[in-house]
Parts: structure tokens; sequence; C-alpha cells
């Protein structure tokens, strides 16, 4: 290191209270390439030097009086400087660029779980296009498969104050997107810039920063907002408005200790409550009544009443991005985001989380980043309604209005008006993204940093423009099938099939259950079996320590489903694998069953009969279980 440097070091403690400049860079150097890092200097009290002499330390004072060291390598440090502040508007506002984000925790400690918040501090280069930032915060992890399976890992991150970051307005929340198994790092860019370009309020924006966190490069991150009720972001009454989203993972079902969600009543929907938080259970129930209004208007396919409740436009927003990409996780559902300011309109989104979506390959799918294989599959089908020719059933509160003309009149409108530049206009701009990405160099540096092998291709891994090559022409290819698809969704109005809640008795010691399913409504019907707790400790003598499926014989057969409880049952009533499967019953839950039928395999007016235990030591209580599908 200069002689030069160093004295510039060993006098900051003395300079820095002095000094006219607002910020201090530190230059240093990484893996061949040179960043800067700014520190306020009115949040700087204190520089030192380690122990042992190679780290130069930087420290400052959170809101409790304690330290917050941040720490530089001297080894790494080639020069240190000052410039002055300068207001965004003096900037050059180039918002494709990839900036720099310095994070570094209390102590460096790993951030190791999505609950526990740690102490951080945070500083970002604007590199001239916008002012930079230091700051104080939290930060922990964030996500569900991506945190669980995956090495790149999201963040999530609280600042102490509100503050404007890269041009984004003020706010304290902010999220880090890993984007791993997208090599492109534009699946969520290309959503998020076609739901600007459809209209869709409240969409979030898009800055790209290398990270380093504590000290170590981590790669390429998708900087963008938290979707929370606030004035820069779903821009509604805080007190009144209502912010949901319909989730499996943030649902009853897969977070049953959680008391902010609940399944819906009419097409058993698993929602959860976002903002207000905190709500008592009767508010819960009262939000659960009143959504229960609009899937009852939607189940009549009432178009009239349903623009009195849901801002329409949206929903055929909505609807058409997740077809148009192939977002297939409308089927759990994940992350599909509705708000309602007081005395609104059920509005959806903001779009989220995208990165399932373009053909994803689900086969091994924790190590497998395949995508665009296929431009042809349909999430709603050729007939919405019916799911005909669907790779997937998804629930019909998504499809039920396409049996109302006037509504798929309306869907086919939209669609054809906005088609010749759906794919052209968001492309445009998620190009300037990979042009800036490209020339810094940053694709190279995060496939370096997170290599993704190519199954296909024994021995290599993927290329990144080799599959924006694939991605773009995916697109392409796509909207123009899609173009005939859409035009050709029949407009006949279309009789509603009324389906029943399923009913449950008690006779001779054993839980006879009769159910109704709908045809069209395939892997996803609009009830569940509900068995009563009581009854089955009454029969039983006590509760049950396991619940099993049954053969036609009577038989302990095999669980065959997803769930912990079920499988699926053949024509004979005997339990088998999916592809030979009718009906199935799935859950997680002793006392809630999911239910559906095979959409390949069945017919309208076929009707099963399948079987399923209860047992507690030698003592057991059989559930018969009779399906009509209509």
């Amino acid at each position: 290191m200069k002689t030069s440097v160093l004295l510039t070091m060993l006098l900051l403690s003395v300079c820095v209270s002095t000094h006219a400049q607002d910020w201090m860079n530190v230059h240093r150097h990484y893996d061949g390439q040179d960043w800067s890092f700014p520190l306020q200097v009115k949040q700087f009290l204190q520089f030192d030097f380690s122990a042992d002499g190679k780290t130069l330390r930087a420290i400052t004072k959170k809101e409790d009086d304690s330290e917050l060291v941040v720490p530089f390598s001297l080894a790494d440090v080639d020069s240190i400087d000052f410039s002055p502040s300068l207001t965004d508007e003096e900037k050059g506002h180039n918002k494709y660029r990839v900036f720099t984000m310095n994070i570094t925790t209390e102590d460096g400690t790993p951030i190791q779980t999505k609950e526990d918040w740690m102490n951080c501090y945070i500083s970002i280069d604007g590199k001239g296009e916008y002012s930079n930032f230091s700051g104080i915060g939290r930060i922990r992890g964030r996500g569900n498969s991506s945190w669980l399976y995956y090495k790149k890992k999201p963040y999530k991150f609280k600042l102490d104050e509100k503050s404007k970051l890269l041009g984004l307005e003020k706010a304290k929340n902010w999220n880090l997107l890993s984007n791993y198994r997208d090599v492109t790092d534009m699946m969520n860019v290309f959503a998020f810039e076609t739901a600007h370009w459809m209209g869709m309020p409240h969409t979030n924006h898009t800055r790209f920063v290398e990270v380093f966190l504590n000290g170590e490069y981590i790669g390429v991150y998708q900087l963008t907002e938290k979707i929370e009720i606030q004035k820069n972001r779903v821009d509604i009454d805080k007190e009144r408005g209502l912010l949901m989203v319909f989730d499996q993972d943030d649902g009853p079902n897969l977070s049953p200790d959680a008391h902010d969600n609940f399944w819906s009543e009419v097409y058993n929907l698993p929602m959860c409550v976002k903002e207000p938080e905190d709500l008592t259970p009767e508010q819960i129930d009262s939000i659960k009544s009143e959504f229960a209004i609009l899937e009852n208007v939607i189940k009549r396919r009432d178009y009239e009443q349903l623009n009195q409740l849901v801002d329409i436009p949206s929903f055929i927003s909505i609807l058409q991005l997740h077809e148009f990409v192939y977002n297939v996780e409308i089927d759990a559902p994940r992350s599909l985001y509705v708000y309602r300011d007081k005395d609104g309109k059920y509005t959806f989104g903001p779009v989220w989380d995208y990165d399932a979506a373009y053909d994803f390959d689900w086969n091994n799918w924790t190590e497998n980043h395949t995508y665009f294989s296929n431009y042809k599959e349909l999430i709603y089908g050729k007939d919405p309604l019916k799911a005909t020719s669907a790779a997937y059933h998804i629930n019909k509160f998504f499809r039920d209005m396409f049996g109302n003309s006037t509504f798929v009149k309306q869907y086919k409108q939209v669609w054809a008006e906005k088609s010749d530049s759906m794919f052209i206009q968001p492309w445009a701009e998620t190009q300037k993204y990979i042009d800036e990405m490209k020339a810094c160099g940053a694709y190279q540096r995060d496939v370096e940093k997170w290599p993704l092998k190519n199954p296909d291709w024994w021995g290599g891994y993927y290329d990144v423009d080799e599959e924006i090559a694939k991605m773009s022409t995916w697109l392409k290819n796509r909207k123009k099938y899609l173009d005939n698809i859409i035009a050709g969704y029949p407009e006949d109005e279309q009789a509603v099939v009324e389906i029943k809640e399923p009913t449950v008795k008690v006779e001779d010691g054993k839980i006879l259950v009769s159910a109704t399913m709908d045809f069209a409504g395939g892997y996803s019907q609009n009830y569940r079996i509900k068995i009563a707790k009581d009854d089955v400790v009454a029969l039983l003598g006590g509760e049950p320590r396991s619940l099993v499926s049954l053969d036609n014989d009577g038989s302990v057969g095999r669980n065959t489903a997803a769930g912990t409880y079920g499988a699926w049952f053949d024509e004979w009533g005997d339990t088998n694998e999916w592809g030979w499967g009718h009906v199935y019953i799935e859950s997680n839950d002793l006392y809630s069953w999911k239910f559906g039928c095979h959409p390949d395999n069945c017919r309208a007016g076929d009707q099963h009969t399948v079987m399923m235990r209860y047992q507690s030591g030698n003592k057991k209580v059989d559930v018969i279980v009779t399906f009509t599908i209509k």
C-alpha cells in the first residue's frame, strides 16, 4: 500500500470532523475490479485500526449508543477521497446501471434465518446517477423455496429512517431478490415492466446492485420495494385499507399457527391478510365474510355486480400476465396480491414473484434451472371455464367469469388492443438492463460466483447469452400463439353448475361423506371435506394417532397424494398412482381434506366411493366418501 494512502488513513480521525465535504469514499479492489464504498461523514464519529493493524474500522453509533463497526481490509484499500453531496436532480438518472451495495452486519455475524433481525450498516454507491446512500438498519433472510433450497440467499432490510434509494421513493422496507435460478436475472424485471406497461397501479421497480456482505462479494441482486400499504407503495388508507395475498405458504395449510390467514368460504382459497396487522379473529372473520360476497358474485358469473366490487381491468391484466409468461404459481396459488381501499373496489396487484414462470421445468426443481422449452403450454386452456387443454386446473375463482359473455368479450378486446406491443415495449425496457449488466461485467461476476450446471450439457453450465436469447424467442412465439388462443375463447353464456358443500354424518360407527365435484374444476374444487374432531374422538374413545387411505377391500393402501394424508384412488376405489387415479383426497390436516378429480380420467356423471381410516391403537373409525362428478 502506498505511504500517502496509509498516512491519509492515520489522519482520518482528525480530518473527518472538520472536512468540508459530506462523503468519504473508500476505494478498494476485489477480484481485479475497483469498487467505491461511500460513507456519510456525519454518521461516523471515529476511525481506528484493528489490533493487528490489518483492518480500517469506521465506527458509528446506533440509537441506543452502541457502536456498529464497518471494517475494510487494508490490503484491499487503494485510496480514500472526499466528495460533496449532490441532489438527485444533479445526477444522470440512468436507472439501468448496476450499482454497488455494501452491507455490514453487527460483529460480522452471518445472516442465517428469516425470523431474526440483525443490526446492519448499508451503503450504496449511486455511481453519479443517483445520490449515494449511507445508513443503519436491520436485515434478515426472506423468501420460501428461494431461502430453503438455494445457495444464493434473498434478503429483506428495514432502515432506521425512511430513505430514498437510487431514485426510488422514500421508505424503510426494501427487498433484495437473489434470482438464483434465473440465469438471465430478468424474469421478474420483465413481469414488472409488463405490468407497468399494462397500467397496473403500484407496480414495483428495479435497481440492480452488486452486493458485498461483510466484505465478501455475493453477486447481483434486484433491489425493489416491499409490497406494503404506504404512501410510496400501495397508496391506500393505512387504517381502513386492506392488503391480502392468495398464498399457499402464508395461508392456513402451510402456516396453520398464524393468526392472519383463512380459507375462503366459497372457493377454498388460501388467503393471508398482510395489512392491517394484528387483527382480532373477529376482524379476520369479517374480512372473510366480505370476500365471500365477491366469491359468490364470481360463482354466479354476475358481471354487473363484479364491476361494483372489483377493478375489472386489474383482474384481466393479472390473468393475462400470468398466462403470457406462464406463471403456473397461480395454481397453488402463491404471491398473488389484491388490495382494497376504504369503501373501494378489490384491485389485483402488485405483481410479484415470477421466477417460476416461463415454462420452468419442475423436474428436480431445486437443482434444475431449465426454462423456455414449450411456448404452447396453457394455464387456462383453450376454453378457460372448462380448462380445455389446460396444463393446470387452477381454482375456478380465476376461471368462472369466462362463463360470462360480457367478461370474455372485454378480456379479448383488452388483449387485442395490447397484443402488438405486449412483448415489444416491456422487452425494450428489459434489454436496457441486460445491456448494462453485460457492459459492466456484472453477469460474468455473478455467474462465476453462483455457477449453475446445465443438465442438458454434460459438465457444462448455463450460458447467460444463450438463456437471454431463448427468453426473447420464447416470449415472441408465445405472444403470437396466444393471439389465436385468446381470440378463440368461447363467448356463449354457460350455465352455472350447482355444487354444494359436502355433507357429513355418523352412522353405525362410521363417518359417511357425500361430496359433489365440478368436472370443470378438475384438481381444484371449491369445498373441503370437514370432519368434526368431536365425532372422531367420540367414536375412537380418544384422539387418532394416524389417518390412512384404504383400498377397496378395506386393507391399508398407499399414500400417493402430495399431502401428509390421502391418496389418488382409481376407478375401482383402490389407491393408485396419479396417472391411474380418478379422484383424490389430500391434506396436511386430520380433519379438513382437499379433494378433486383427474380431468383426463373422469367424466361428468361418474361416481366413486373411496375410504379413509382414523386409527388409535387397535381402534379404528372408517370414513366412507362418495364422490359424484357433475
